[in-house]
């Protein structure tokens, strides 16, 4: 069995078939990871749900914080909507239930203890081991599955509490993990969470550095394929792996083979026109 590990789709289905043809990719046999905004501001997120749904032995994913998003507008939230939003393919669909639904059961940490990798959206804060990550994500995974779901949407935007504490309580402790898990890219030199600068390390400000360069950083020695951050760059960093390449922006989705090394990386050029991709393709045909 073959696992690759996929950046940001963010709703650029057709050029994840493109990368799924890339790679001959089979449902049957194969294992796909895909790190987060599975969905907005590409032109099919409903397509990309639809795909994962229909495969979920072979399709393993993490929820971002444009999933999240998508949440919070099907909860009523809308106040942080962006003009670039293309969310009603999903919100106005006929199966639209169905998808958010499933949408919300997704977990916001994965890990395979088989093949010692992990898979997050964005980043860890140094304090915490794998363990803690996957026991942090089970506490918000816990109210996005349960009654209270369209409550925490409320509560979800901000960017404090900046610090790890386990005496965090509330809707700050679930904000706290939330940001990590879907936004962290830095942190401060103290180890509290850095969230407004978005840009490359090269242009980042005085005193803080990339989470996983963070010194004494807990899941140091671990194996994790992370998104989010396209202006990092792809590439291996130590032992995590960045895989964000700006697919909705027109550049590439990109895909690394993690169960065998060498690492084996493949992309495919999004093109210029990716929100507005709308040509049907061979894969869409064969699977769907």
């Amino acid at each position: 069995m073959a696992v690759f590990a996929i950046g940001d789709v963010q709703g650029c289905y057709d050029v994840l078939v493109r990368l799924l043809e890339r790679i001959d990719f089979s449902p049957e046999s194969d294992q796909i990871w895909l790190a987060g905004d599975l969905v907005n501001r590409g032109p099919n997120s409903a397509d990309v749900l639809r795909f994962c749904m229909r495969y979920p032995a072979s399709v393993k994913v993490v929820l971002g914080n444009h999933d999240l998003h998508l949440l919070a507008n099907a909860a009523g939230v809308t106040e942080k909507k962006h003009r670039l939003d293309t969310l009603n393919s999903v919100l106005t669909a006929e199966d639209s239930e169905a998808m958010l639904n499933w949408l919300r059961h997704q977990p916001l940490f994965y890990h395979d203890a088989d093949l010692q990798f992990s898979m997050v959206h964005a980043g860890l804060p140094p304090e915490w081991s794998i363990q803690d990550a996957l026991d942090r994500a089970a506490e918000v995974e816990t109210v996005l599955r349960g009654e209270r779901w369209r409550e925490f949407f409320k509560h979800m935007y901000g960017n404090k509490p900046k610090r790890w504490s386990e005496d965090l309580a509330g809707w700050d402790r679930m904000r706290y993990i939330t940001n990590c898990f879907t936004r962290l890219r830095y942190c401060h030199e103290d180890g509290r969470l850095a969230l407004r600068f978005k840009g490359a390390p090269a242009d980042r400000p005085a005193k803080q550095k990339p989470w996983f360069a963070m010194p004494n950083r807990r899941s140091e020695n671990d194996r994790i394929v992370f998104g989010h951050w396209s202006m990092l760059g792809t590439g291996q960093y130590g032992n995590v792996f960045s895989l964000d390449s700006g697919a909705v922006w027109g550049d590439e989705l990109t895909a690394v083979r993690i169960d065998q090394q060498p690492y084996q990386w493949f992309t495919v050029e999004a093109g210029r026109q990716a929100q507005d991709i709308k040509q049907p393709v061979r894969f869409f045909q064969r699977w769907l």
